[in-house]
């Protein structure tokens, strides 16, 4: 039965890196399931940033919208899978025109799927609601999605921290 660490953190705050020093100390074959659609040059440069920060023999798989089926076909082989990052994945789905009951049973699915695999899962994330209230409805949106996503994943994770500047508070 795989386990779940969730980490959350605001923009730039060492999510990721935080999330590979933990993969770097198991033991085991690592994936890396990355969400983010290159959408321009600067983005695509911080995607081949990030692809370079990981140790070569772990795989990276790219996958914006379906992590569960991803995770059925992948688990077998691997020990950790790092899922990096939820509010890209909600971002893609959202842009499909994705409701938000349909994304909240996709998480669902994912995190039942995260409990029958014999693999551990890092989950990185956004915190969205540390900020003022968004004057668009899209943006509110997207920040309440976040937060219901986020506070289904932390209630079923085993440990949970916070990212600060980088520096990690054990939250759960």
């Amino acid at each position: 039965m795989g386990k779940i660490t969730f980490i959350s953190g605001g923009a730039r705050s060492g999510k990721s890196t935080f999330a590979l020093s933990m993969a770097k100390e198991l033991k085991g074959k690592v994936a890396f399931i990355a969400t983010c659609e290159p959408k321009d040059p600067e983005m695509e440069e911080r995607i081949s940033l990030h692809k370079a920060s990981r140790p070569k023999c772990w795989q990276t798989f790219e996958e914006p919208r379906d992590i569960a089926s991803l995770l059925n076909k992948i688990s077998p082989k691997f020990k950790t899978i790092i899922i990096d990052c939820v509010t890209l994945w909600i971002t893609n789905l959202m842009v499909k025109n994705n409701k938000t009951t349909s994304i909240e049973t996709r998480m669902k699915i994912i995190l039942d799927t995260i409990k029958r695999i014999n693999a551990d899962c890092i989950i990185v994330t956004n915190e969205v609601g540390l900020g003022i209230v968004p004057n668009n409805k899209m943006a509110r949106e997207f920040r309440d999605i976040s937060g219901r996503i986020n506070q289904m994943i932390a209630q079923r994770a085993g440990a949970a921290y916070f990212m600060v500047s980088g520096i990690p508070w054990r939250i759960k």
